[in-house]
């Protein structure tokens, strides 16, 4: 299991693609070229100006070098005002454990939920019966903001999945999104 930020940016309208190609272009080989898995990008099929993506770290030591790496660097210091420019609001960030996620090669549409369940074991035993192994199941990490440079949400226990499943009891967002494809 790696720690996975879920990355919900809201931009300014009309702006989407000028960002994914601004992204896939430059912060994609940035960002791993100083050891950030960089997972599923997708545009939110309900709303045209958001950007969702996902990356992750090995552990919470190495998210904090690779950050600091990245946002120090050459890559983004050449583009952030482009990048930045397209953004109203990039500070929707889950900090979760799990396996990440890539889509399938193909996909044409992927479902992600955020749950809020009340009572854990009672969401075990709905996961159980609910989700296998290919919903990419993500539970909140709750280490402590190590690069406080980037907020992330806190004070929330969520969990999210990848993929159709039963509706679950307790509050959900679901998210409809189309992979973008490199």
């Amino acid at each position: 299991m790696s720690i996975v930020e879920l990355r919900q940016y809201t931009l300014h309208p009309g702006v989407r693609e000028t960002l994914i190609e601004l992204f896939e272009r430059e912060f994609v080989i940035g960002q791993q070229a100083v050891g950030i898995t960089v997972g599923g990008r997708f545009r939110d099929l309900d709303d045209p100006d958001r950007f969702v993506w996902l990356r992750a770290f090995p552990d919470m030591a190495h998210r904090r070098r690779a950050l600091e790496a990245f946002y120090t660097g050459p890559v983004w210091r050449e583009h952030r005002d482009a990048a930045n420019a397209t953004m109203v609001d990039s500070d929707n960030v889950l900090l979760l454990r799990g396996p990440g996620f890539i889509p399938p090669p193909g996909a044409g549409e992927v479902f992600a939920t955020v749950c809020h369940p009340t009572v854990p074991a009672a969401f075990d035993a709905y996961a159980a019966r609910h989700l296998g192994p290919g919903h990419a199941l993500h539970r909140t990490e709750h280490a402590e903001n190590d690069f406080p440079r980037l907020p992330v949400r806190t004070g929330e226990d969520a969990r999210v999945w990848f993929g159709p499943a039963e509706p679950s009891p307790w509050p959900t967002r679901r998210l409809r999104l189309e992979p973008v494809t490199p």
